[in-house]
């Protein structure tokens, strides 16, 4: 449904976290894959992520209004902006333009933001730490991006994304189907010129801190990392510590890093968790014989929006990563596994031939009980 037209090949080569680019018509005829009464709708759930943004004072200051919402004439006809983050965990007719980017690994991908403007709104100049690319909808909206430097930020507030001014290297207005794509650390801006709807696909990888804080964790319920330092030769003055020694205690977290045992479970663990709340189904206890049944009736095998399955590669386990847990399967039920982790649905034959596998099988009942599958309708 959404074919996106740039070269993948160039784009990953020569762009990606290199430089920010506007893609003219990246695609072609794009049509809204979600309503703005509808995306009003979804803002006024309490599990969903969503925020009103109002411009204030020509547009020198902002307020933010965090979700639900009961409605909006508050806010009147112009300088506010709706954004609702992780549409395509709880509206399933946006899942197919998060397809088009899945020439990206699913470890990276954040999350498919949808926003409803009024002519001038935005949310103000700010730095993201992570890849967006921003696909303008119905209406017209003028983004300008910087180049990467050193910002002042806004008031001075050290954990706001919000900068002062910057001056842009892109200065260019986005009509349907065009396309922004901002690499991390680049100042941005969007201004709405008519109504708009515009939706923003972020691609985010961990920080120093996520890794630290997850493998201590990690470390501690698995009852490992126990090495102690030793050293051979002591400082001659009691209240110095040497470089060497210095080095040595780090040199405790280096080895960790060089043991797949040490770090995979925790990786890909930590990979797998989704930032936003998902939409999990009503659990379904099923047995082998009525999810037969339902197969051989024509059911298709799905997974929930948003759920990510991975696999590492050269892991010193056979398991699947899925939503924070691991899932062990037969080492001769590997090409399965992949099929589970790369499709985002399985169709009825593929997946009744899964079911005759003796380590797949109790698998995917498992992940029909607990939400993450469901049996959808064949298209």
């Amino acid at each position: 449904m959404y074919q996106l037209t740039i070269d993948k090949e160039k784009f990953l080569k020569e762009i990606w976290q290199k430089k920010p680019v506007i893609f003219r018509q990246a695609f072609k005829d794009f049509t809204d894959p979600i309503a703005a009464d509808e995306l009003a709708g979804l803002a006024c759930e309490e599990e969903v992520a969503s925020r009103v943004v109002v411009t204030q004072a020509q547009g020198n200051n902002w307020q933010v209004i965090n979700g639900p919402f009961e409605d909006y004439d508050q806010y009147g006809e112009e300088n506010w902006q709706l954004l609702v983050q992780a549409i395509n965990h709880w509206y399933p007719d946006s899942q197919p333009l998060v397809e088009a980017f899945r020439f990206l690994p699913d470890w990276r991908f954040d999350d498919l933001m949808a926003s409803f403007a009024t002519p001038g709104g935005g949310v103000g100049p700010h730095i993201d730490q992570y890849d967006v690319f921003i696909i303008q909808g119905e209406g017209r909206r003028r983004w300008t991006v910087g180049d990467i430097g050193q910002y002042q930020q806004r008031g001075g507030v050290t954990t706001s994304p919000l900068i002062e001014n910057f001056e842009p290297i892109i200065d260019d207005i986005l009509e349907a189907g065009d396309m922004l794509y901002i690499p991390p650390g680049f100042p941005h801006q969007g201004f709405t010129l008519t109504l708009a709807m515009s939706y923003s696909i972020g691609f985010r990888a961990p920080s120093q801190q996520e890794l630290l804080s997850s493998m201590a964790d990690y470390l501690i319920d698995s009852n490992q990392g126990q090495q102690r330092f030793t050293s051979t030769s002591e400082p001659t003055q009691p209240g110095l510590v040497p470089a060497a020694q210095q080095q040595g205690l780090m040199d405790l977290l280096v080895s960790l890093a060089k043991q797949p045992a040490a770090y995979q479970a925790m990786l890909g663990k930590l990979l797998s968790q989704n930032r936003f709340e998902l939409d999990i189904c009503e659990a379904e206890r099923l047995d082998a014989a009525e999810l037969q049944q339902a197969l051989q009736d024509g059911a298709v095998l799905s997974r929930i929006g948003g759920l990510k399955v991975l696999l590492l590669e050269n892991d010193s386990e056979n398991r699947l990563f899925i939503n924070g847990d691991s899932f062990e399967f037969a080492a001769t039920d590997r090409d399965y596994a992949e099929m589970l982790a790369n499709q985002t649905s399985v169709a009825s034959e593929q997946a009744l031939l899964m079911l005759q596998r003796e380590s797949i099988q109790p698998l995917l009942l498992k992940l029909i009980e607990l939400g993450y599958y469901y049996l959808a309708d064949a298209e």
